[in-house]
């Protein structure tokens, strides 16, 4: 098939690295792949992401080229560019509005590039800007589309029961995530489906490092709100009074940085937490594989405004390389550890948290029970393989023409009939 996925930003930019796995599975099994991202932002910064670069068209939100295929594309269709943009005027706020409007020339030039490239199906990641892009080139190109719908796209609601009820089908990637969009949806929840993201086990190995248990730790999370940094060091204060030595990395950028780097010293573990920045994923991917912490951490909390956890890429990667994790009892992390896979510890406790990080580090059969379980839990039920290829079947029942109906025409009025794809004719 020829796909064409809509992201934020990637392959530029720190974010994103989940998806990451899923295209490059994709292209594995065959199919012709192009990216386009809403707006790119920064430069390539995961060295696995270089090998999306030759599928991207138009990376920027505004060009000289959009705005000339934008022009086209109104001249040509007025009728069909009316319907597929008349739909923003329905969002929830002059601010929403906003974002959704600054996307629209682009979303009339991929219209028309969907055509000349010959795209089968449409599908976009978050249920943002990026699927407001999404759904109005799909509609203006005459092709199916659908969309990934993660955490906070579910709580900011941009269109989203519009978006739900015109995609072919709108996938979640955790139950938790499913409950929440249908009833953000008001009831437009039949084509809402779940499948996580998938990640790729590393083979397994031992390092000469691994002689024993160093009490290296990591949490891998941007510094916002939901990822509940505070709590985690309130638990790593607990840790250092308990006398427990342990090391704790943190990985990832974002607005609550500075706040957190003055907690740390505030509570006084400045000298045992090392704040790491942005790594490119492979980097992140390499370490994990060499197992070189002990067990990883998310502190996750739900926030004032409703955002929750999906199903973190972090836990999923860290359990394929056989690490332990220790992570809140919140959104979709709970259908993760199911089967012992990990340890669950409710939000904001930092004393659970700390118990659970302690246990970890002190019981040989626990790591050892972690281990199993969690790297059986990945290879069972979030491989890329298995997951990219259930969502290409997704795609190729989207994509698929209606079947024509025969039920009225004799033997002879049904021979040599084929079904029509109208999705590509013209307007009249």
């Amino acid at each position: 098939m020829r796909l064409l996925y809509v992201t934020a930003a990637l392959p530029y930019g720190p974010g994103e690295a989940f998806v990451i796995p899923e295209l490059v599975e994709l292209g594995r099994q065959g199919h012709e792949l192009r990216v386009v991202p809403t707006r790119a932002r920064g430069p390539i910064v995961h060295d696995d992401a270089r090998v999306l670069e030759r599928l991207v068209e138009q990376p920027a939100l505004l060009s000289p080229a959009i705005v000339w295929g934008a022009t086209i594309a109104v001249a040509a269709a007025p009728l069909r560019t009316a319907r597929a943009t008349r739909t923003i005027f329905r969002s929830r706020s002059p601010r929403v509005l906003a974002k959704n409007a600054a996307v629209v020339p682009k979303a009339l030039w991929l219209g028309r590039r969907l055509r000349e490239l010959g795209i089968d199906h449409l599908h976009a990641h978050w249920g943002g800007t990026s699927s407001t892009l999404a759904m109005l080139a799909a509609e203006a190109g005459g092709i199916s589309w659908s969309v990934t719908l993660h955490r906070w796209d579910i709580a900011e609601d941009n269109l989203l029961p519009s978006k739900i009820s015109r995609a072919c089908f709108a996938r979640t990637i955790s139950r938790s995530g499913l409950e929440e969009a249908r009833r953000r949806s008001g009831g437009r929840g039949e084509r809402l489906t779940v499948l996580p993201m998938g990640v790729t086990a590393p083979p397994l190995r031992e390092t000469a490092r691994r002689a024993g248990v160093q009490g290296r730790l990591l949490m891998a999370a941007n510094f916002v709100s939901v990822k509940g940094h505070r709590f985690l060091l309130e638990s790593a204060a607990l840790l250092r009074r308990r006398g427990v030595r342990f090391r704790l990395d943190l990985v990832g950028e974002g607005p609550l940085l500075a706040e957190t780097m003055a907690g740390a010293s505030r509570l006084g573990v400045g000298e045992s937490v090392s704040f790491l920045g942005e790594l490119p994923h492979s980097e992140l991917l390499r370490r994990l594989a060499d197992r070189e912490w002990d067990a990883v951490l998310l502190s996750s909390v739900e926030t004032p405004d409703g955002e929750r956890e999906g199903i973190p890429v972090i836990l999923m990667e860290s359990m394929a390389a056989g690490i332990p994790v220790v992570a809140s009892r919140i959104g979709g992390i709970p259908e993760l550890l199911e089967g012992g896979a990990g340890l669950l510890v409710e939000q904001a406790d930092p004393q659970a948290l700390a118990d659970a990080v302690q246990l970890v580090l002190d019981d040989e059969d626990v790591r050892a029970a972690l281990f199993e379980n969690g790297r059986r839990r990945i290879e069972e039920s979030f491989s890329v393989e298995s997951v990219a290829a259930r969502l290409a079947e997704h795609f190729r029942r989207c994509a698929a023409p209606p079947a024509a109906d025969l039920s009225t025409l004799d033997g002879a009025q049904q021979e040599g009939l084929e079904p029509i794809d109208r999705r590509h004719e013209p307007e009249a």
